[in-house]
């Protein structure tokens, strides 16, 4: 019987994905994702071509995940804060339009 390798990056990908999360409502949450969902995939990439070889599937599978959701959340902070400048920037000229 062989022993199994753990597949590459599979602790890391899980640490940035959680990362990502938790950091989800700056901005690095969403780089963090971005770089957890790069890595998770050569990882799965070599688990489907010989899923005998490796272990630790699980713990990257969930990093990917939560990598993923990271990078939603990192999303719409960022978008959320592009609308707030946008908004607090009209207004801003506004109330300079009105003062001449």
């Amino acid at each position: 019987m062989t022993t199994k390798q753990t597949l590459p990056n599979s602790t890391a990908v899980l640490v940035l994905g959680i990362c990502s999360i938790v950091f989800g409502c700056f901005f690095v949450g969403l780089i963090l994702g971005i770089v957890g969902i790069n890595m998770a995939g050569k990882g799965r990439k070599m688990y489907r071509d010989n899923p005998e070889l490796y272990d630790g599937y699980g713990s990257l599978n969930a990093g990917w995940i939560m990598s993923i959701i990271g990078t939603i959340l990192g999303g719409l902070y960022t978008i959320y804060w592009i609308i707030i400048v946008a908004i607090l920037g009209g207004a801003g000229i506004s109330i300079l339009n009105g003062m001449h």
